[in-house]
């Protein structure tokens, strides 16, 4: 049979609440980071970064909590097709926190959860069959009924010629052994653990696990002693993690020392995080059995995977890209904490962004409708009015999105807040702007605080949009000017994990040649800024779109794009700057406002276009850009081809 899946983990899914106030007490903290959670489902998303296809056989409830693990796996690349959705009970929810490097409090609200209802009846022959290996961890092997579905993947993976490894994973309060505010023991001694354990080691073929792990699995706190217990009933590759002293492979009988194992290149780095960490590094070592690797090549991998773990907020978002880990390897260590790795985080965010809200972004035909001085000034024009059309240019952008991918909007919050608010959810790619509008010097608007602070409050998918007024032949004051509060948006945007636009526009300050906006890109690069995506005007000419994108892959070869402003251009000519853009794989798309509403605006505030006629005209003006755009790059394509 074809095997589709490289990977398929079984076990837990829930929901971690991390808190986001790093030294204090659980007792303390005054607001959490939402991740995805639970060792399968981490190990899951960890190799599917590092290039593995990878599924979770799992349960969540049916419910908000649920969902966002479906959507989240679903962006992290992780087959769903063994999830099953729960009518009857909650999805998982661990609280933690991070107080020292040695203290991470956590509780586990798992009583009755969805994951721990998973039953033979949702192992599915196909789907194991379909894979190359099986991945389980020690939670399931706790409770009767998950641990006869553990054991039917296991019977399967046999059958069916699968690889199957464990992770012990040893939770003594999972095990029932330690009570509720016990969440970060870690070893708790039990010979009723040990005997279940061991009568499932059996089936494996790699077995992961700390020292403490083993102690449990072998029923002795003497590591040499219990690795020999579990190798007298268990044939696996036993690997065995050391902490700051790396890891060792036994393959065959183990040795007199942990030291005669076969051992990877270690990463000296700071500890800020230790939980996940574990299944950041199996992640790494299963990237590395699973492709054929050495042991010492594989615990290379997983070293570094678990450094980057110890050194991030979080779990799965810590664990590194395929290109990331790379980058890592050839280069090394830089500075210890590496989450403050100014080149390694540009890398991290950059390869990972898409793991954060759905959608593919490859073409975008954007209807900007974030103006607002623009129709302030019109006639008939007030606050109330100019909300409402805002919500008639967004049901345009529906009409003609249609639940399609590729379509996204540009909204303020000021006069659109309603409209803004209703497109968070509906598949639209959304840009919010920042900038107070026509300001040169730059300044933002007043909504977002001196410092930008109030970006906290931003939907997650809403993207950062400034636009910069600006000419290479500025004076030093005020370029210095702008490009500093561009970077304090940048930055606070990165803090939010928001996607950022930077707008240039510089035909409007002086004038422009085929070398302008390429200077431009290179000084806001120069100053630190890393912009997702760019907005540019529709340049002329073949050689000034070559310079600006020259310019940008220089710095930054993981950049989104880049999308042609429309300047209130006629569609004639927008249609011409289309076919020039188009040629270029970079350039997604087009933002165009003004050609799609601006008319239609003007009467309508005067009351002479009905609600109705206004959003049929505006959804004809929108689509008909599309398909310039569309009918553009399918021309470029041609003449490629």
């Amino acid at each position: 049979m074809t095997k589709t899946l490289d990977v398929i983990t079984i076990g837990r899914a829930g929901v971690d609440l991390y808190g986001a106030q790093i030294g204090g007490r659980l007792e303390d903290m005054g607001s959490f980071e939402k991740y995805i959670g639970g060792s399968p489902t981490n190990i899951a998303c960890g190799s599917a970064r590092l290039g593995l296809k990878t599924a979770l056989i799992s349960r969540v409830g049916n419910e908000h909590m649920g969902r966002f693990i479906l959507e989240q796996l679903a962006r992290e690349g992780v087959a769903t097709d063994g999830v099953k959705i729960d009518p009857e009970r909650l999805t998982a929810l661990v609280i933690l926190g991070i107080r020292d490097d040695e203290k991470f409090p956590l509780i586990f609200y798992r009583e009755n959860c969805a994951d721990m209802a998973l039953c033979e009846d949702d192992i599915d022959e196909d789907f194991i069959s379909s894979a190359r290996a099986v991945v389980v961890t020690g939670t399931h092997l706790s409770h009767p009924r998950t641990e006869a579905a553990v054991i039917k993947a296991l019977t399967l993976a046999r059958k069916y010629g699968l690889r199957t490894a464990l992770d012990i994973d040893y939770r003594p309060n999972l095990w029932g052994v330690a009570g509720h505010g016990d969440g970060e023991s870690r070893f708790v001694e039990s010979a009723k653990v040990t005997a279940r354990l061991q009568s499932s080691l059996h089936y494996f073929d790699l077995i992961v696990g700390t020292e403490e792990e083993f102690h449990i699995a072998g029923g002795s706190t003497d590591t040499l002693v219990a690795l020999g217990a579990v190798r007298s009933v268990s044939g696996a590759t036993l690997v065995c993690k050391r902490g700051p002293l790396g890891a060792v492979a036994f393959e065959g009988e183990i040795p007199t020392s942990l030291d005669k194992g076969q051992t990877g290149q270690g990463f000296p780095i700071e500890v800020f995080n230790v939980l996940g960490a574990g299944d950041g590094f199996f992640s790494g070592l299963l990237r590395g059995w699973m492709t054929g690797e050495d042991w010492p090549t594989s615990l290379k991998y997983a070293n570094a995977c678990g450094a980057f773990a110890v050194s991030r907020h979080g779990c799965t978002p810590a664990y590194p890209s395929w290109e990331e880990l790379q980058f890592f390897l050839d280069r090394g260590v830089v500075r210890p904490d590496l989450r403050n790795d100014p080149d390694l985080e540009q890398i991290h965010w950059s390869t990972t962004r898409h793991t954060r809200v759905n959608g593919d972004w490859s073409t975008m035909r954007v209807f900007a409708f974030d103006h607002r001085m623009q129709l302030e000034t019109l006639e008939g024009y007030s606050p109330e009015k100019g909300a409402s059309f805002k919500e008639l240019c967004l049901d345009a952008a529906l009409r003609v999105q249609a639940g399609q991918s590729g379509y996204g909007i540009l909204c303020d919050n000021r006069i659109g807040r309603s409209a803004l608010h209703r497109a968070s959810g509906t598949g639209l790619w959304i840009g919010r702007p920042t900038e107070w509008p026509g300001s040169r010097p730059l300044t933002l608007e007043p909504e977002l605080g001196l410092d930008s602070g109030t970006l906290v409050e931003w939907a997650r998918e809403d993207v950062v949009k400034v636009l910069c007024f600006c000419h290479p032949d500025d004076a030093g004051e005020m370029r210095a000017g702008q490009e500093t509060t561009v970077r304090q948006l940048f930055n606070a945007a990165r803090r939010n994990k928001l996607e950022f636009l930077l707008e240039i526009i510089p035909s409007k300050v002086g004038p422009t040649d085929d070398a302008t906006v390429a200077t431009l890109i290179n000084q806001f690069y120069a100053a630190g800024i890393y912009p997702d995506w760019w907005k540019l005007e529709p340049l002329k000419t073949h050689n000034g779109w070559a310079s600006a994108i020259a310019a940008i892959e220089a710095h930054d070869r993981h950049t989104r794009g880049i999308v042609v402003l429309g300047l209130d251009a006629p569609e004639a000519d927008l249609s011409e700057s289309f076919e020039i853009a188009a040629r270029f794989n970079l350039v997604k798309g087009f933002a165009v406002g003004r050609t799609i509403f601006g008319e239609v605006a003007g009467r309508w505030f005067c009351g002479e276009l009905a609600d109705e006629a206004a959003v049929n005209e505006m959804s004809k003006r929108y689509a008909r850009l599309c398909g310039l755009w569309d009918s553009a790059r399918e021309k470029a394509r041609e003449q490629a081809a």
